[in-house]
């Protein structure tokens, strides 16, 4: 599933949108609209990302950007506690950012050169449906 944005638009502000898009197929039953986890790097680190990951009980593996951190201790008890943070789950985030890695080797995609976001869009899938099929293959052997 994928979301474009304009431009040069950040990232951060389809955080949430994103989010309401996710299934989480189980061996069984409908998929779940809510992941156990989420994993981000500190540019997710909003506390409007934060604020609605804990109203969805939805464990945050994001880091504390510096400033946040510094901002929270400058306020001293009324910072509120540190977030929590899990340095094994966050390990698992390379898979994403494998997968960008592999998307992005293909030129179109990289380089941006479709004008109209349908046909980017299309190559987007196109390059993740390539992705899969070379996964079930590697895998079936």
């Amino acid at each position: 599933m994928f979301i474009l944005t304009e431009g040069q638009a950040a990232d951060s502000p389809q955080f949430i949108p994103v989010l309401k898009k996710v299934r989480v197929r189980g061996p069984v039953g409908r998929p779940r609209t809510r992941p156990d986890a989420v994993a981000g790097d500190k540019a997710y680190s909003s506390r409007g990302n934060r604020v609605h990951l804990r109203e969805r009980r939805i464990k945050a593996v994001i880091p504390e950007k510096k400033d946040q951190a510094a901002n929270r201790k400058k306020k001293g008890s009324r910072g509120g506690r540190p977030v929590s943070f899990d340095a094994e789950l966050y390990k698992e985030r390379n898979t994403v950012e494998r997968l960008f890695n592999k998307l992005k080797a293909w030129r179109g995609i990289a380089t941006r050169y479709d004008k109209s976001p349908e046909s980017y869009l299309a190559g987007l899938h196109l390059r993740a449906s390539m992705i899969w099929i070379d996964d079930l293959l590697l895998t079936a052997d």
